[in-house]
């Protein structure tokens, strides 16, 4: 079974915490969970810039369908037991498109607070 991937920032404390809690809860065998902040590399095979990969959560579903941010939250919500419900209301399009401008305001503000997020390269990984 293909896995589904998940390319967070190792070095971001808060969002550390949150994979650190979805990894535990999850069932085993559904995600490979990729540091990109301190392994980069796991982004050639998706041609995305760590840059990039830092500022907003990325995930790539069974089918390698890229998906950024809030959509890259609702696959992972999407596997949970009870996040799923969660999943669901986002999925909602007024509460989807809420939802994105909230994540894109707080992934723009976390992004500006983290040294090694503009210390990034912007150079795609080949």
């Amino acid at each position: 079974m293909k896995l589904i991937e998940i390319f967070y920032d190792g070095k971001c404390g808060l969002c550390s915490k949150e994979i650190n809690y979805y990894k535990r809860i999850s069932p085993k065998n559904i995600f490979k969970w990729n540091d990109i902040a301190n392994n980069p590399n796991e982004l050639k095979h998706i041609k995305v810039s760590q840059y990039d990969a830092l500022m907003y959560l990325h995930g790539l579903d069974r089918d390698k369908n890229l998906k950024i941010g809030v959509d890259a939250f609702i696959l992972i919500w999407d596997q949970l037991r009870f996040w799923n419900l969660l999943s669901f209301l986002v999925k909602l399009p007024i509460i989807y498109s809420i939802a994105k401008c909230l994540y894109n305001l707080f992934a723009s503000y976390r992004f500006k607070k983290l040294t090694h997020c503009q210390m990034a390269s912007q150079e795609v990984y080949k």
